[in-house]
């Protein structure tokens, strides 16, 4: 029941601050107070030394004007909720149990409007002419064990709690998912650090390597540098002495440039003297120029081929990049077709990895394992657990058909197999310019190309069964089941010259 001082404490919160009484028709001046309109009116009216201008505030002197004040609807339905509760707990009812227009206890219940109402409800003229009944006759045929509408009820019940347990353990298979797939992206995070941490190890030592051997080459190529330049020197004195020599001779006369001069200064090693104009100009012709060069062949070959030098290091990043993507991705299976199962229009090659369709029936021993309507094949060996993937090769002829996918262990082998995932079938069917998802109903995917090669990615902890376009790498469709028993490779072939065949992986699949 409503607590009267609880009550009492609320209605103390909306009194008028001139009248002392409960708001009536509040309405709220400028500075944000509230006061019954009456009485800010007769207010407004008292004379005084404000003008009629300016008035202000009875609480806070905040001065307002007479025709400011706005009514509080808001805090006028606050009113109204407060003396219905007052008038509750003064008749001693809880407020669920009182009327919320007269406040009075509710007793009948009207079937028409489905509302309950009080006695001055019910004496209403709105409800004059609607079929009235007491609460406890009302509400009689709907409790258990006092009607026969009891069984509707347990039939009700029995529905919700069965839909419950259904959603329950559909909370706990995606709650499991959910932490394998926690699991997979820690353990992947794990193997990025631990594989970009080795390649970091390599790049420092492929870098010291290049490095040291850059050191060499500039050394290698100052030391020629030096060799060079003293040799070039050493030339260029020799030739400065020969002009000098034709220099000095050329203002000599005829007679002078005929004879051996003695006693100079510096005469050539072995020679007293130096020689007339033909003997200079002999040395000068027979002289032979030594035109040296400054980076030797053998050095300029180890400069144009130290790109070479970083093909480990290409072949390194290449195997960094296959590593990191193989323990990223799924690991590729290795899938034999299986000739017990294969149904007898299906023509196996010999290593059991490729497939054709003939009309002619083989003769094959029938058994519980073989496929007899279907015209399907399984693998060798099938999934317990893990990430596995592998790659279908298709080649259809006008008309033909492929089927690729998964299926449990016990899927149906004799008669008419049904392609959909209620009786253990995730597949999707490609045909001669469509590819088709085999879900509960057959849906045509829209594709940018029809794909020749399939990637089949299977993650059985997750449930996940992926197909993805092996060449352009588009996603084509993804099943997502609860697998708890063996799952085998799936492969059905229709039309006469049709076939496929098997590979382990085509390029790399990113899942993440």
């Amino acid at each position: 029941m409503a607590s009267a001082p609880s009550v009492t404490s609320l209605a103390d919160e909306v009194n008028c601050p001139i009248c002392q009484g409960t708001l009536r028709e509040p309405v709220t001046i400028d500075c944000g107070h509230n006061f019954c309109r009456g009485c800010l009116t007769r207010y407004c009216e008292i004379p005084g030394p404000e003008s009629e201008e300016s008035l202000s505030c009875p609480l806070c002197k905040e001065p307002f004007r007479p025709g400011s004040f706005r009514p509080n609807w808001q805090l006028a339905n606050v009113v109204e909720n407060i003396e219905r509760l007052q008038l509750a707990s003064t008749q001693g009812l809880e407020v669920e149990d009182a009327c919320p227009e007269h406040g009075e206890k509710v007793y009948f219940f009207c079937e028409e409007d489905e509302a309950q109402l009080c006695v001055v409800c019910r004496e209403a003229g709105q409800h004059g002419a609607h079929t009235v009944r007491f609460l406890e006759d009302a509400a009689g045929p709907y409790r258990v064990g006092e009607h026969p509408c009891r069984e509707q009820i347990q039939k009700c019940l029995m529905g919700l709690r069965k839909e419950r347990e259904e959603i329950q353990e559909i909370q706990s298979r995606e709650n499991k998912r959910i932490q394998v797939l926690l699991t997979q992206v820690a353990t992947k995070r794990q193997q990025v650090i631990s594989q970009f941490a080795r390649l970091s190890r390599v790049l420092e030592e492929q870098q010291s390597v290049l490095l040291a051997q850059l050191e060499r080459l500039d050394g290698d190529i100052l030391k020629q540098q030096e060799e060079f330049d003293s040799l070039a020197t050493g030339e260029i004195c020799r030739f400065s002495t020969l002009i000098e020599e034709l220099e000095e001779k050329s203002k000599r006369t005829a007679r002078g440039l005929l004879t051996v001069r003695w006693g100079l200064p510096s005469p050539p090693p072995g020679v007293s003297g130096f020689m007339d104009i033909r003997s200079t100009l002999i040395r000068c012709e027979t002289r032979k120029c030594r035109k040296p060069e400054a980076i030797s062949p053998e050095l300029g070959q180890r400069i144009r081929d130290f790109s070479q030098q970083a093909i480990p290091l290409q072949q390194e990043m290449k195997t960094f990049l296959e590593k990191l993507c193989f323990e990223l991705d799924y690991e590729p299976a290795q899938i034999a077709l299986d000739p017990q199962t294969s149904h007898p229009k299906l023509l196996l090659s010999e290593d059991h990895r490729r497939a054709r369709f003939s009309y002619k029936w083989q003769n094959s021993p029938d058994s519980p394992q073989r496929f007899d309507r279907a015209t399907c094949v399984l693998a060798r060996r099938g999934f317990t657990g893990g990430r596995h993937t592998w790659v279908v090769n298709v080649d259809l002829v006008h008309g033909g058909s492929c089927t690729v996918g998964v299926v449990r262990e016990d899927v149906r082998r004799k008669g008419e197999l049904r392609l959909r995932p209620e009786e253990g079938v995730w597949a999707v069917r490609l045909a001669w310019g469509f590819v088709s998802a085999l879900g509960s109903f057959p849906t045509r995917l829209a594709l940018e190309e029809q794909p020749r090669k399939v990637q089949v990615c299977l993650d059985y902890e997750v449930g996940w069964v992926t197909f993805v376009n092996a060449v352009t790498q588009e996603h084509i469709y993804t099943f997502t089941a609860s697998f708890t028993r063996e799952i085998f490779p799936l492969f059905g072939l229709w039309g006469r010259g049709s076939s496929f065949s098997l590979s382990c992986r085509e390029g790399t699949v990113s899942l993440l």
